[in-house]
């Protein structure tokens, strides 16, 4: 995915499919100025490992609807931090302690927040970086 756009929409759908399944504190980053492995970071909460593996699903399968196969998902498994790659785009997902612990939002706080949208009730876009 080279264009900005293109990317901007899927950084849309990966939000979306967030919100959908419940996931909250929602955050997007580009970190494409100061990452050799990726352009941009997605990081969102889940209650329970059960639960980001409902979330990890939706968008997996969003995404594929898109034609955008993750390269890995690491964590799935009775995990509280799962890794979804999809090279261009990693998207983690944690429980409330494991983001306080790992604070991974620190890690890369040089990174540039990205507005992204997302449809609450059907009341159309909003923008969110959510948190």
């Amino acid at each position: 995915m080279s264009s900005n756009n293109g990317a901007s929409k899927l950084l849309d759908v990966i939000a979306q499919a967030i919100f959908d399944k419940k996931g909250v504190n929602i955050l997007a980053l580009d970190v494409s100025g100061i990452s050799t492995m990726t352009d941009y970071f997605v990081i969102a909460e889940g209650n329970v490992d059960r639960h980001l593996s409902a979330i990890c699903t939706s968008i997996v399968d969003a995404m594929k609807q898109r034609g955008e196969i993750p390269l890995h998902v690491e964590g799935l498994r009775d995990s509280d931090w799962v890794i979804i790659d999809f090279g261009f785009i990693v998207v983690h997902l944690f429980t409330p302690d494991m983001r306080e612990k790992y604070a991974i939002e620190q890690l890369w706080k040089e990174g540039k927040l990205v507005d992204v949208n997302i449809i609450i009730n059907n009341e159309g876009n909003k923008n969110a970086y959510y948190i």
